[in-house]
């Protein structure tokens, strides 16, 4: 039986809510629980979805809480608690354009951004609903949240404690799991960093919108990647927002997941891409964090995603 790894992009409120529907679209076109991936890796949104996976939530409940549905009071907390579309005026910052000098996705600008001073606190609530008492991390192993190391330009997958390897540097039990949901989220000029080990973490989508190349040979067969932010193609949405949203953030965050999809098939291990078309990016609109579009997006997210899924699974048939 092939090991599945799962792994889920940022993509901010509307883009999260996207990914819900490929994700349970995915679900239904395999037969197959997400819950019982090996891994599940997530990035910024992506990150929330993988705690709630790993909390014992199925696809179904996402789909339910999305539309307002949930039976679980915490999903019903966690949607009540969506955070606002726009960001609070950043505070000053001591800018460092050594980071100008660095490569990939959003990595450059890192150093150049304000300090974000937006209310994270939604998801230490999550995080403190679906954690076991008096523990620092989920009980389900093979939950990793991505996060992106400022001073060192390095992308942190911050997973249990039972399970941070010693020759992977990239795996890390440092944080708790509300410190690496907050570091996952903390766009930069919108969220603040998060210290870890008093060294400063943002959002891990700042470098890779998925992280893809995290997961090892020896971890995985089969890769399945939902990315709402980025694709294998140049793929846009309509209009001048659709060519301001793929000119400042899908054009860099493709390039990059295009490179560490090449490398994971390069090591032998099978990679499904999941990503919009132009039609579900018109959908979603060009400001992912708009919390008055997220239900509608979910709605024809919800249809869409039956073809969008299809013709990935068409294109890259895993084992």
């Amino acid at each position: 039986m092939s090991r599945i790894a799962l792994a889920l992009g940022c993509g901010g409120t509307v883009g999260g809510a996207w990914s819900m529907a490929a994700l349970h679209s995915l679900a239904q076109a395999l037969d197959w629980d997400p819950r019982e991936a090996a891994i599940i890796q997530g990035t910024s949104a992506g990150a929330e979805i993988a705690t709630m996976l790993g909390a014992g939530f199925s696809t179904q409940d996402l789909v339910d809480m999305q539309r307002g549905e949930p039976v679980d009071a915490r999903l019903a907390a966690h949607l009540a608690n969506t955070p606002p579309s726009f960001p609070p005026i950043p505070g000053l910052a001591m800018p460092n354009p050594r980071t100008l000098l660095r490569r990939g996705g959003h990595r450059p600008l890192v150093g150049l951004a304000p300090a974000g001073r937006g209310d994270a606190s939604w998801l230490d609530r999550l995080a403190g609903a679906v954690c076991p008492p008096g523990k620092r991390w989920l009980d389900r192993p093979g939950i990793r949240l991505v996060g992106y190391r400022t001073d060192d330009d390095t992308r942190i997958a911050f997973t249990g404690p039972s399970e941070a390897d010693p020759a992977n540097p990239a795996l890390s039990s440092a944080a708790t799991l509300s410190q690496a949901m907050r570091a996952s989220w903390g766009i930069p000029g919108w969220m603040p960093s998060v210290s870890v080990d008093g060294r400063d973490h943002c959002d891990g989508g700042a470098a890779s919108t998925a992280s893809v190349d995290l997961i090892g040979a020896d971890e995985a067969d089969v890769v399945y990647v939902i990315a709402s932010m980025a694709g294998l193609d140049d793929v846009r949405g309509p209009g001048v927002g659709g060519l301001a949203e793929y000119t400042l953030l899908r054009r860099p965050m493709s390039a990059v997941l295009r490179r560490e999809v090449a490398e994971v098939r390069r090591r032998g291990t099978e990679v499904v891409v999941v990503s919009p078309t132009a039609d579900e990016l018109g959908a979603l609109g060009a400001n992912f964090m708009d919390a008055g579009r997220r239900a509608a997006a979910f709605e024809s997210s919800l249809v869409s995603t039956r073809a969008t899924v299809a013709a990935a699974l068409s294109t890259e048939s895993p084992r």
